[in-house]
């Protein structure tokens, strides 16, 4: 699994859907608005826990503290072969 979040970025992620899930359940928020704090907190939530931001992914970054070249603009990928052995 490919982890993109790093850990004050995961604590932050953690208290934000912590925040708005007691916005939502308190009715501060409600209607649309708290549909999507709701939305949000879930989100927020999976990929704190997952370490795993697809957003991130799709845009090349993260912040979990492994370099990348800047000029590597693909996920690098390997093929596993059925006898496990991995090509590149």
């Amino acid at each position: 699994m490919m982890h993109n979040v790093g850990k004050t970025d995961r604590i932050i992620r953690g208290i934000a859907a912590v925040i708005l899930a007691i916005l939502y359940i308190t009715k501060t928020l409600e209607g649309t608005w708290g549909d999507i704090a709701l939305a949000l907190a879930i989100l927020l939530g999976i990929t704190s826990l997952r370490r795993c931001c697809p957003l991130y992914a799709l845009l090349g970054f993260g912040t979990c503290g492994i370099e990348t070249q800047a000029t590597e603009t693909k996920i690098k990928t390997e093929k596993l072969d059925l006898d496990g052995s991995v090509k590149p």
